[in-house]
């Protein structure tokens, strides 16, 4: 049998590694998983490893800066904040990941959250199952055909969000500096200042990437620039939104409702306010989840793994500066 060789794993939501270990198995892999998610746990089960993978857990420059002879690092996910890519960069670390392993679940997630918040079926069922059959709690809800979905940022996911959206008669505007507006014309979609979105959006939908320039950029100023009757939907990164500002705003009549996948502290705190609201729908970060998408999310990054270490092109470079 080949030598085997170690693959470190900072952390895993996974019930099982089966389909990284098949991908990899011809390196006759030995998993090494990190006792917990702070930096000289992960660096102690990155020794000697091969590659390093990682969903949640922050890779810092400390760690970056004590992986010897790693030869990739793979992101199981989409966003890319948790790994500081300019130091994997410098030192020549390939850094792959799955950009589009779930985008039907979250565009699906998306629209499910918009759905339970504006019907407010997960208040209706709370309601029905305390003795309540009644309307008059639960009103009012207005029709979906005719009305505004602003998308913030228009990338894979947004794009599918707009199709379905559009499947429920509803008009579909967006707002990315980064996208053309031929690209959102293309999809039945126009392209707006941001401003212009929160004041014409009867639903408010997040899809950007959280950067110091857009953390929080969800606050006191754009929910009184959104209109009173609009729903707010979170499907990215939780500190998109300043969730005391929201509550506030909420309070005080500035907007109707939210649904959340993500928060700024996962899971919150137990008193946090956000929790006891009817207004609010919380799910617990899972709207990248299918059964389908953890095993294309595994194959995808641990496929990419194994053509960096075979001397190949990753399919998806998060950092391709590395490959010149």
């Amino acid at each position: 049998m080949a030598d085997s060789t170690t693959f470190a794993v900072a952390d895993s939501p996974f019930p099982s590694l089966e389909p990284v270990e098949t991908v990899l198995a011809s390196f006759n892999p030995v998993i090494s998983m990190a006792a917990d998610t702070s930096e000289d746990a992960i660096i102690e089960a990155a020794k000697g490893a091969k590659a390093l993978f990682v969903t949640y857990a922050q890779i810092t420059a400390k760690v970056i800066d004590t992986l010897d002879g790693c030869g990739a690092i793979g992101r199981f996910g989409i966003g890319l904040d948790n790994i500081d890519l300019e130091a994997a960069t410098a030192a020549g670390i390939p850094v792959v990941y799955a950009p589009q392993y779930c985008l039907d679940e979250v565009s699906d997630h998306t629209m499910a959250l918009l759905l339970t918040a504006a019907r407010k079926t997960a208040l209706a069922d709370k309601l029905v199952k305390q003795g309540r059959w009644e309307m008059p709690a639960v009103v009012p809800i207005m029709r979906f055909r005719g009305k505004t979905m602003g998308l913030v940022g228009f990338g894979n996911i947004a794009q599918l969000v707009a199709v379905k959206a559009q499947a429920f008669g509803i008009n579909v505007i967006a707002s990315d500096p980064y996208v053309k507006p031929e690209v959102a014309a293309a999809k039945g979609v126009e392209l707006v200042e941001f401003d212009a979105l929160l004041e014409r959006s009867d639903y408010v939908s997040v899809h950007a990437p959280l950067t110091p320039a857009t953390e929080n950029m969800f606050s006191t100023d754009a929910f009184a620039k959104m209109k009173s009757t609009a729903y707010i939907v979170n499907t990215a990164r939780g500190g998109l939104i300043d969730t005391k500002a929201l509550v506030t705003a909420l309070d005080a009549g500035e907007l109707a409702g939210a649904g959340l996948d993500v928060l700024p502290q996962e899971p919150p705190a137990e008193d946090d306010p956000i929790l006891s609201r009817d207004d609010v729908v919380i799910n617990p970060h899972t709207s990248f989840y299918s059964e389908d998408a953890l095993l294309d999310l595994q194959t995808t990054v641990a496929g990419d793994i194994l053509t960096v270490l075979n001397g190949g092109q990753p399919k998806w470079p998060a950092n391709p500066d590395v490959f010149k």
